[in-house]
């Protein structure tokens, strides 16, 4: 079975209702969860791979019940807790038991515009040559699984599994997020744009010839 945050093509769930593109925030706290979140970022003791696969791995009853922000502050207790920057006792007290080294490695609020424009780029040198090149054709892994992590992260989403696709571009070789969300290491991948039509991977697409990109590793593809 899928697991709870991979929706696509997923029955039951309603239709996708657009908002309007000047809503950011639902509420007063959610600015407050985005800023606490970054903050939280800058102490170094995760990546963007890890804090992902943190919020897909909540209990699926929370992961189903919880909007958007409060998966993203229940991710980052569980964070917080695992890496040992707050204790269980800190987190449900909301009060800090004596001292951390790790004020110093804070974001303050003068820093903040520094460091959301330095980024952090996860294209890294191609020590992999790439199998692929515009106009292959090629096949999704059959199984939208971590190969080597059980239930681990992918960004391979279910919906597409064993889909034929064809590369529209090779965008260099990025860190590959199935190792680095669990702290295997980067082990950097060739990213691939890859097209799919709408009527090879919908059950009702409401315009079939329509097609769908998806940015994949090297590892999840094979020759067509």
């Amino acid at each position: 079975m899928t697991r709870p945050h991979d929706m696509g093509g997923r029955f039951g769930d309603g239709a996708v209702v657009p908002e309007a593109e000047d809503i950011i925030f639902h509420a007063d706290w959610h600015p407050r969860a985005l800023a606490l979140t970054l903050a939280c970022g800058s102490l170094g003791l995760w990546n963007i791979d890890v804090s992902r696969h943190a919020r897909e791995a909540l209990a699926p009853k929370d992961y189903a019940r919880f909007a958007y922000y409060e998966k993203w502050i229940a991710a980052l207790a569980d964070m917080l807790v695992e890496t040992g920057a707050l204790t269980a006792a800190e987190l449900e007290s909301a009060q800090g038991q004596g001292s951390s080294d790790l004020a110093e490695k804070r974001l303050t609020a003068s820093n903040v515009a520094a460091v959301l424009a330095k980024g952090s780029p996860a294209d890294r040198t191609n020590a992999t040559p790439p199998r692929f090149g515009p106009g292959d054709s090629v096949r999704l892994r059959a199984m939208a699984e971590n190969t080597t992590v059980n239930g681990g992260h992918t960004r391979l989403p279910a919906y597409a599994a064993g889909a034929v696709g064809r590369i529209v571009r090779l965008h260099g070789t990025h860190v590959l997020p199935d190792s680095n969300a669990h702290r295997l290491g980067e082990a950097p991948e060739p990213l691939y744009a890859v097209a799919l039509q709408a009527a090879d991977i919908w059950a009702h697409p409401e315009h079939p010839r329509d097609e769908v990109i998806l940015d994949l590793w090297d590892s999840y593809l094979s020759p067509a």
